[in-house]
């Protein structure tokens, strides 16, 4: 990642209290080497992303997901909270995610209906977490 990306997601990163850890975790995307496909590259992907993920409440970004709002995300963070596990939110590579990843998801978010780069998706998904955060703690950093 190019390093405004790597500044932006540790500055709302370092800001998450201990009890709301985030971790950045990188899945090496497949190669397309060897006349593999789409859906070769995603299936391989899925597996490694669902090793990595364990058994965490999974949320697979998708263009076809629920859209939430920030209040909405704060809401669905503090459930998370009370479920005791940890939460994996999962970005696909330049091909999304498998379709299989998808349908195992316990909920398929759609962070908007634009198609966006990684690096960009990465620093708003680190941002919205730390403002959901706020949003839970009444910090002045959301305004309503």
């Amino acid at each position: 990642m190019p390093s405004w990306v790597e500044t932006a997601c540790a500055e709302y990163i370092k800001r998450m209290p201990r009890e709301l850890m985030v971790e950045i975790i990188e899945i090496k995307p497949d190669k397309r080497a060897d006349g593999k496909k789409n859906p070769a590259v995603q299936a391989a992907e899925a597996e490694r992303i669902l090793k990595a993920a364990n058994k965490d409440y999974l949320i697979a970004c998708d263009e076809h997901g629920k859209e939430k709002t920030t209040v909405d995300l704060a809401s669905m963070m503090q459930s998370w909270q009370e479920m005791g596990r940890d939460v994996s939110i999962v970005v696909g590579g330049a091909d999304g995610l498998d379709p299989s990843l998808i349908q195992k998801a316990d909920f398929c978010w759609s962070l908007s209906k634009l198609t966006m780069p990684h690096a960009f998706v990465r620093v708003l998904l680190s941002e919205q977490l730390y403002r959901a955060y706020t949003v839970i703690q009444n910090h002045p950093y959301h305004r309503e």
